[in-house]
């Protein structure tokens, strides 16, 4: 059964001392009830500080009512008031016991389920068909689909949608070249990029190509049906690759989550319409365009969202604002997440804006863009190969897996077969967790030797604690159950530390903050390993039921280590 977060459980038991006390109604969340880190206590109210000035009464007054009137005996040792005006709490042993013995088999740890489940659509991924995915698309797809995973466990609908760049003017020299080079989908198309670059070169170089090329644009776009054949050909090879990348990845995008630039294509013209029938389009150089309030450029005149290009084109506003009419008032989504780069940032807000005035999004939606920096090179710039160009996700992958069978080979003993398993696991790991445990927003520094460390804060050390977890029960031989005993000081901060699971993963899904939950992960390993250190678990000497507690300690550490992991799309090998 899921008990949920302890700091919001003391929170409603303080909320209920003020109403008791003096009088004063505040939620859970307002009495400030946080982890401590003083010696002590676990956590600390903070509440009397902000309500001291509201009420017109010193803090420490506030802070003795709490203390006064606080009906918890049950859960923590009796409060204290500490300086200008802090409650310290200590939990009570015997309901952390308790507590912990709760976790052993339950699915979801201690972690509720939403209330009131919302409906997101999430907008991640996103490559461009007949190009290969680099470097570039690695935040897009491994945040939002820790995002997807965190929203799905926390009880929400998400419909994932891949917005691929599959139309567009350049589609017509791709599919021309195409022609050319007599490709067909028996053949396939063996590198994506130089086919790109080969009909790139001969747009630029060859005018009849260049002609050609344009009226086959034309064509697209009037539907012809040889010319959407040729199309659906290069989307479909484009579409294989990726899933495989995807696979590679361990990122759930599956082909039927595809709605490309295509897909929006025929509500463009009705998206005009309606803008225009609602009094919001302006004529701006022979452009159609939106001025959404509050966004100016920097010369202080309003700036302009173009929603029709002045050749009659249009470009990504309108097939965002097309992007926003269709999942929120077609298929009913409360909320539209996007993953994309930051310096997209104000794009989406003038988007937003546009759609709110629109009628798209009302104030029973929420639209919100899942910004994300810049992977660097050890040089502080964007990451390039030695010769200067975009780095290829595969090879990137690919080089992961092979940096981790290095490690995992000095210190397994595994057979071969499952060292290259595992070295998959390790390697597309500490990818992922490198990046997802930074903040999303700021740039990072990609770095081989940091983010395949056996120390700190990586995948690899909270693979090898969870897989020395399961050394620990293998040996034991028996299937954890009993009580949960508190004798040592490792044992209490490891189970204060599991119980912190609600909160970690409330904290992440709120801010969509892949970062917090990775910081959690760590806390809890770093407490594991001071427990496995300092508490026997398999010695002879050890009490029987204090071996069978500190099973399920281990048992349940284990659970935690590997449920998180997972919501991080990261794999968790019982053996390393």
């Amino acid at each position: 059964m899921a008990h949920g977060d302890v700091g919001l459980e003391l929170g409603a038991r303080v909320a209920g001392a003020l109403r008791r006390g003096l009088g004063v109604e505040i939620t859970p969340v307002e009495a400030v009830v946080r982890p401590s880190t003083r010696e002590g206590a676990d956590y600390q109210c903070n509440a009397a500080m902000s309500l001291a000035k509201r009420i017109g009464k010193a803090p420490r007054e506030v802070a003795q009512a709490i203390v006064d009137h606080l009906d918890a005996a049950d859960m923590v040792e009796p409060p204290e008031v500490a300086g200008p005006g802090f409650v310290n709490l200590r939990l009570r042993d015997e309901w952390l016991r308790a507590r912990a013995a709760g976790l052993l088999g339950d699915p979801r740890l201690g972690v509720p389920a939403a209330e009131e489940p919302r409906r997101y659509a999430l907008d991640y991924s996103s490559p461009n068909v007949a190009k290969e995915m680099h470097i570039g698309h690695l935040r897009s797809s491994i945040i939002g689909d820790a995002v997807l995973r965190l929203l799905r466990f926390a009880g929400h609908e998400v419909t994932p949608h891949n917005h691929l760049g599959d139309w567009g003017t350049p589609f017509g020299m791709l599919i021309e070249h195409l022609v050319d080079e007599g490709h067909s989908a028996d053949t396939g198309i063996s590198d994506l990029n130089r086919f790109y670059q080969e009909a790139r070169a001969k747009f630029d170089a060859d005018p009849a190509f260049a002609e050609r090329s344009r009226a086959r644009v034309v064509a697209l776009q009037g539907g012809d049906e040889a010319t959407l054949t040729l199309w659906r050909e290069l989307v479909g090879e484009s579409t294989r690759y990726f899933q495989k990348v995807y696979e590679l990845l361990g990122i759930l995008l599956t082909p039927g989550d595809i709605y490309g630039e295509s897909f929006y294509n025929p509500y463009l013209d009705a998206v005009i319409e309606d803008l225009d029938a609602k009094g919001l389009t302006t004529i701006s150089d022979g452009a159609v365009c939106v001025f959404p309030p509050g966004f100016a450029n920097r010369e202080g005149d309003p700036l302009p969202l173009i929603v029709r290009k002045s050749d009659g084109g249009y470009g990504y506003a309108s097939t965002d604002l097309a992007t926003a009419r269709y999942w929120a008032a077609e298929r009913g989504m409360s909320d539209l997440l996007y993953v994309v780069g930051m310096p997209q940032a104000q794009h989406f807000q003038m988007v937003f804006a546009a759609s709110r005035q629109a009628g798209y999004l009302t104030d029973a939606h929420t639209a919100v863009h899942i910004g994300f920096g810049t992977i660097l090179g050890e040089d502080g710039k964007t990451i390039r190969t030695r010769a200067g160009g975009s780095v290829k996700l595969v090879e990137l992958l690919e080089e992961a897996v092979q940096q981790a069978a290095k490690t995992v080979a000095e210190r397994s003993s595994l057979d071969s077969d499952r060292q290259v398993e595992v070295a998959r696991a390790v390697g597309i790991g500490a990818v992922k967790y490198a990046d997802l445990s930074n903040d999303r927003e700021k740039d990072y520094v990609f770095t081989w030797s940091r983010m395949l460390a056996k120390e700190g804060n990586t995948s690899v050390y909270l693979q090898y604690a969870n897989a020395r977890a399961h050394s620990v029960l293998r040996k034991a031989g028996q299937e954890p159950a009993g009580e949960v005993l508190i004798t040592e000081p490792a044992e209490r901060a490891l189970v204060l530390k599991l119980l912190q699971l609600p909160a970690a993963l409330a904290a992440t899904v709120e801010a969509y903050a892949p970062h917090k939950l990775c910081a959690y992960l760590y806390e809890a390993a770093t407490a594991f390993t001071a427990f496995y250190d300092t508490c026997p678990v398999l010695r002879s000497d050890v009490p029987a039921e204090t071996r069978a507690s500190r099973l399920v300690l281990t048992k349940v550490t284990s659970d935690v280590l590997t449920l998180g992991l997972d919501l991080l799309g990261i794999a968790a090998p019982h053996e390393l």
